[in-house]
C-alpha cells in the first residue's frame, strides 16, 4: 500500500540524520590518539621530541628548538641520525633581502600541525607554510610563499661536509663522529634562475659546491613563486644511494599520497595492540606511549646494503635487516621485552644486529649502546646480555646463541666495568672477580684507576647490582648451551649483591677495598652529582630494590614480606630532606619523585611491582595507577623524566595493559591493573591474547578475581607461554581491594633458584 506523503519524508529525514550521525561517529583510528607533544617540555633535562617518522626508520624529523615553550625553531630538519640529536642539513626557505642570509634562519612560527606522520608549521615572520611528510629513507617538503612580490630562496647548508648544486637537484654528504657520513640527494620541483654559494650579499652562481663547518648553499626563484615541492633521500652509504632511496619511496611531488601512506603504516603497525575502554585520554596515552617505542632502533639496511661505523665498511645483509641507534641500559627493561611480543622478527633482527656489531669490532664484546656512528658505551653495565636471554627464553631462536654468549662473555669479563668506558679490564675488575664487589673511594680519595671517567666516577653499587645481574643472564645462557660449569661459575657470582648489603641498615651500600662500608653515608645525599661516586643518577632508595634477579631473596634480606612492604612505603613516605632545587641541583634525573621514588628514570620502573612478591598486589594495582595518573599525562609536561627512545614509555604501555615484565631473563609477567576494559594483543602468528576487565570503570583498578583461559586464577603473574599460546587473561575489577586476592605464598612470582635446589 502507498504510504503517506509525510511519512515518507520523516523516514528521509532519519535517515539523513542517521547517515550524519555513522559520519560524526566514526570510530578513532590508533594513529588518531597520537599526541607527539605530550612531554615536549622537560622536568629538567632533556624533553621528549616530537619526532615525525615511520617505525624504526632512517629519516626522523622533529623541529629544532630546545622545549616546546621556545620562541623559535631553527631552520628546518632534513634527518636526525641519532636519538635526541641534532638534524644532519638544514633548510631554510626565505623571502626578503640576501644580506640577511646565512646558513640557517631562526624562525618565528604559529600554527603548528604534529602528527607521526605528518608536519605543518607558519614561519609567520615570511609568510611562508610548511608541510612536511616522511618515507622510511626519503621524505618531502611543500612549501607556500605568500609575499609574491619578492623572490624566494631555499638555503640548504650543512654542519660540517660538502653540497654541490646542479640545476635543480643538490647532492653531499654531513660528517658524523667516527668516520661515518651521512649522504643526501636533494630535488626540487622548480627550477632555480640563480644557484651557488652566497657572497658579499649576492649568489655566487660560478662556485656551485660548498664545504667545510656550516657551509650552505642558495637556490633563487623568481618573484611571484607561490610554491617549491621539495623531496629528497637520505643514505648512510653515498649520494647515488640516497638518490635511489628517493625514487624507490618517493617518485613525484604528491606529499599527501605519502602523508597517507605513513598513517597508514603507523594504523598497522599501533594496531597491533587494540584497546577498548570510555577513557579517552588514558587511549591517548596508550597509543603516545606505544609511538614512542617505534622511535629506535632504526633499520639502516639500503636495497640490501648497510654501513656500518663498527668496521667503517658497507656490508650486505644478506636478507637480514641491520638496526642501530639502542641505549640499551634503558631499553633492556621494557622496550625490548614489549617487542619480543608484538614484533619478534624486528627482535630478532636487532638482535642479529648486536652480533654483527660486536663480530665487526676488534675487541668483539656484545654492544652497549650502539648508534649509527658505533658503540659509545656510555652508562654502566652490559646488559645486551639481559635482550639476548630474555629473546631466547620466550622463543626467539633464529640467532646464535653460542656466538651471542661469546660476545656477551667477553664484554663482562674483558671489558672495564667502569662506566663510560671502553677499556680493557683494569685492576678494578680483578678486585671485583676476586671479591664481588666494585670497590668505592672513601671521601676525598683521589682516584688513580685510569679506567675511570673523570665526571662519572665509579658509580660503585649500581655497577655491582647491575653486573650480577648481568652475570645471572649470562649463567643462563651458560645452561642452554650445556655449559655447566660456566653456568654454575656465574649463576653463583650473580648471588654476590650480598656482599654490599648492609645487613644493619638494609641497604645495598658502597664499600671500599678493605672490605669496609663507607661512613658517613646519606642514603639520599651522598655520592656529588648524580651519586655517581655511590650510586648512579639516583640514590641509594631506589637501588636498594635492584635485584631484578632475586626479587624473593631481597624478600627475606630485608626482613619479610611485611618488613619489605613496609619499607617500600617508606620509600614513597620520606621526603626529599632538601629544597627542591637543592636536591635537583644534585639528583637532576632523579624526577618524578613520590618521596625518595623517582618515576623519571628507568631503574625505578619496575619497584611498583614489587609488593606482588610479598603478597600484597593491591598495593601494586594503587600505586601502578596512581604513578600513571601522577606522572604520565596528555601535556606537555606529561613524561616524568628523560624519556630515551622508549625506555620509559614501555612502561606505559605493558602498566596500562595491566602487566609487566619483571625479570628480562625470566619468561613471565607480573600482573598490574589495567586501565582499559579490553585490550587485544596480535601475537603475529594468528593468535591474539586478550586482557578482558570485567565491571570494568576508569576508577575500578583493584582486581577482585582472576581467570586465565576459564581457569580460576590466584598467582599475582602468568607466563609467557601462557600469553603466546593466545586466549584470555579475565580481571573482575572494583574500586576496593580484595587483599586476599594472590596473596597466598604460592601465588607470588618466581624469582631465581640454582639448578638442582
Amino acid at each position: 500500500m502507498k504510504k503517506p506523503i509525510q511519512y515518507l519524508l520523516t523516514s528521509f529525514l532519519l535517515l539523513v540524520i542517521g547517515a550524519g550521525n555513522a559520519v560524526a561517529q566514526t570510530p578513532k583510528q590508533p594513529v588518531d590518539y597520537v599526541n607527539p607533544y605530550i612531554g615536549n617540555t622537560s622536568h629538567l633535562l632533556v624533553p621528549t621530541y616530537p619526532t615525525v617518522h615511520l617505525p624504526n626508520s632512517i629519516l626522523r624529523a622533529y623541529p629544532e628548538r630546545e622545549n616546546f615553550t621556545s620562541n623559535t625553531i631553527n631552520g628546518l630538519p632534513l634527518v636526525v641520525t641519532s636519538h635526541r640529536g641534532s638534524s644532519a642539513f638544514n633548510l631554510s626557505p626565505y623571502q626578503g633581502n640576501l644580506e640577511n642570509v646565512k646558513s640557517t634562519i631562526r624562525y618565528g612560527y604559529d600554527n603548528e600541525i604534529i602528527k607521526p606522520y605528518y608536519y605543518e608549521v607558519d614561519l609567520d615572520d615570511y609568510g611562508v607554510n610548511v608541510k612536511f611528510a616522511p618515507s622510511h629513507q626519503s621524505a618531502i617538503y611543500d612549501l607556500q610563499f605568500n609575499q609574491s612580490n619578492l623572490p624566494a630562496y631555499l638555503i640548504l647548508n650543512t654542519r660540517d661536509g660538502e653540497l654541490t648544486v646542479n640545476q635543480n637537484t643538490v647532492s653531499g654528504f654531513q660528517k658524523l663522529s667516527n668516520n661515518t657520513k651521512v649522504f643526501i640527494y636533494f630535488e626540487t620541483d622548480l627550477q632555480p634562475v640563480e644557484s651557488g654559494t652566497h657572497q658579499n650579499n649576492l649568489i655566487d652562481s660560478k662556485n656551485k659546491s660548498t664545504s667545510g663547518r656550516n657551509a650552505y648553499l642558495v637556490l633563487k626563484y623568481p618573484a611571484k613563486t607561490k610554491q617549491i615541492k621539495v623531496h629528497y633521500g637520505i643514505s648512510f652509504i653515498s649520494v647515488e644511494q640516497a638518490k635511489n632511496n628517493l625514487q624507490r619511496e618517493i617518485k613525484d611531488y604528491n606529499l599527501n599520497s605519502v602523508a597517507q601512506k605513513g598513517k597508514a603504516i603507523w594504523n598497522a603497525t599501533l594496531g597491533k595492540i587494540q584497546i577498548e575502554g570510555s577513557d579517552e585520554t588514558a587511549k591517548t596515552i596508550f597509543y603516545t606511549s606505544l609511538y614512542r617505542t617505534y622511535e629506535r632502533m632504526i633499520n639502516l639496511s639500503e636495497d640490501g646494503k648497510y654501513f656500518s661505523a663498527f668496521d667503517g665498511k658497507i656490508h650486505n645483509d644478506n636478507g637480514t635487516p641491520f638496526f642501530t641507534d639502542d641505549w640499551i641500559w634503558d631499553t633492556y627493561r621494557a622496550t625490548h621485552p614489549l617487542r619480543v611480543i608484538i614484533e619478534p622478527k624486528m627482535e630478532s633482527n636487532m638482535i642479529n644486529s648486536y652480533l654483527r656489531m660486536a663480530q665487526q669490532m676488534d675487541d668483539h664484546w656484545m654492544p652497549t649502546f650502539p648508534e649509527v656512528t658505533g658503540d659509545s658505551r656510555r652508562m654502566n653495565s652490559n646488559h645486551g646480555v639481559a635482550t639476548i636471554i630474555d629473546a631466547y627464553n620466550k622463543g626467539l631462536k633464529s640467532f646464535n646463541l653460542e656466538e651471542a654468549y661469546q660476545y656477551c662473555k667477553a664484554g663482562i669479563t674483558e671489558k672495564t666495568l667502569a662506566p663510560w668506558s671502553a677499556k680493557k679490564a683494569g685492576v678494578l675488575d680483578q678486585f671485583f672477580k676476586d671479591k664481588g664487589y666494585f670497590p668505592a673511594l672513601p671521601a676525598g680519595e683521589k682516584e688513580t684507576a685510569p679506567e675511570v671517567h673523570g665526571f662519572e666516577k665509579r658509580q660503585p653499587i649500581a655497577v655491582t647490582l647491575g653486573t650480577v645481574y648481568d652475570e645471572w643472564c649470562l649463567g643462563n645462557i651458560a645452561l642452554q648451551l650445556g655449559k655447566t660449569d660456566e653456568a654454575k661459575h656465574f649463576l653463583d657470582k650473580s648471588l654476590s649483591y650480598h656482599t654490599v648489603f648492609n645487613p644493619e641498615t638494609k641497604f645495598f651500600h658502597p664499600k671500599d677495598a678493605n672490605g669496609k662500608f663507607i661512613e658517613p653515608l646519606d642514603y639520599r645525599f651522598s655520592g656529588g652529582l648524580g651519586a655517581r661516586e655511590t650510586y648512579d643518577e639516583n640514590n641509594g632508595w631506589l637501588y636498594r630494590w635492584d635485584v631484578l634477579h632475586n626479587v624473593g631473596d631481597l624478600v627475606e634480606m630485608i626482613g619479610g614480606k611485611q618488613a619489605f612492604v613496609d619499607e617500600l612505603e617508606k620509600m614513597y613516605n620520606t621526603p626529599l630532606g632538601k629544597s627542591r632545587f637543592d636536591f635537583y641541583s644534585q639528583l637532576p634525573d632523579h624526577t618524578g619523585n613520590v618521596g625518595q621514588f623517582s618515576m623519571g628514570n628507568e631503574p625505578a620502573m619496575h619497584i611498583p611491582y614489587l609488593y606482588n612478591y610479598a603478597g600484597q598486589p593491591w598495593r601494586t594495582q594503587k600505586r601502578v595507577r596512581s604513578l600513571l595518573a601522577q606522572w604520565f599525562r596528555n601535556d606537555v609536561m606529561g613524561i616524568p623524566g628523560d624519556e630515551d627512545g622508549g625506555g620509559l614509555t614501555s612502561f606505559v604501555v605493558f602498566s596500562q595493559m595491566g602487566f609487566y615484565p619483571m625479570t628480562p631473563g625470566l619468561p613471565m609477567y607480573v600482573i598490574g591493573s589495567p586501565a582499559f576494559a579490553n585490550v587485544k594483543l596480535d601475537l603475529g602468528n594468528g593468535k591474539k591474547f586478550e586482557i578482558s576487565c570485567l565491571n570494568y570503570s576508569p576508577d575500578n583498578k583493584y582486581v577482585q578475581s582472576a581467570k586465565l583461559n576459564g581457569q580460576v586464577w590466584n598467582k599475582s603473574w602468568f607466563s609467557h607461554d601462557d600469553l603466546m599460546k593466545g586466549g584470555k587473561l579475565e580481571l573482575v575489577m572494583s574500586k576496593r581491594p580484595n587483599k586476599e586476592w594472590a596473596a597466598d605464598a604460592n601465588a607470588v612470582p618466581p624469582s631465581f633458584k640454582m639448578p638442582g635446589k
